[in-house]
């Protein structure tokens, strides 16, 4: 799925997402400012879930209560090496089961062997994004 789409779309974009998610981890790329995190919070909400969604920039991975689940946030936006994503337990949260969504995935690819989506995010204008879902 390739679409254009304004920001006040964004529970639509999610809860299509979530209807076309056959896998549970989820990678995000796209620029600073490209709405990863908002995107994030907006598919959290269509899983059930009324917990605050924030960029898990500085503590690297948010926990978050789903219904009758757990959903991680990470964002690898600051992780420099594979050592780091190790000390961390990168590949736990992999293998959990839960659902994964992992901003800034680049620099764990060679980790991510799971079957997964991606999407991308691109700024067209300050209210309306391009998404690419695989």
């Amino acid at each position: 799925m390739v679409k254009d789409y304004n920001l006040n779309q964004i529970d639509a974009i999610a809860e299509s997402l979530v209807a076309a998610f056959e896998y549970k981890i989820i990678l995000l790329k796209g620029d600073l400012g490209a709405g990863k995190t908002t995107l994030v919070k907006a598919i959290v909400k269509q899983l059930g879930s009324n917990e605050e969604v924030s960029s898990p920039t500085f503590g690297i991975v948010n926990e978050l209560n789903i219904a009758n689940a757990k959903a991680f946030h990470l964002d690898l936006y600051r992780i420099e090496n594979s050592e780091e994503l190790q000390q961390f337990g990168f590949e736990e949260y992999l293998h959990s089961g839960d659902y994964c969504f992992i901003e800034w995935p680049e620099i764990a690819t060679t980790l991510i062997t799971q079957p997964h989506h991606t999407i991308t995010l691109n700024n067209l204008n300050d209210s309306t994004r391009k998404i690419s879902f695989i």
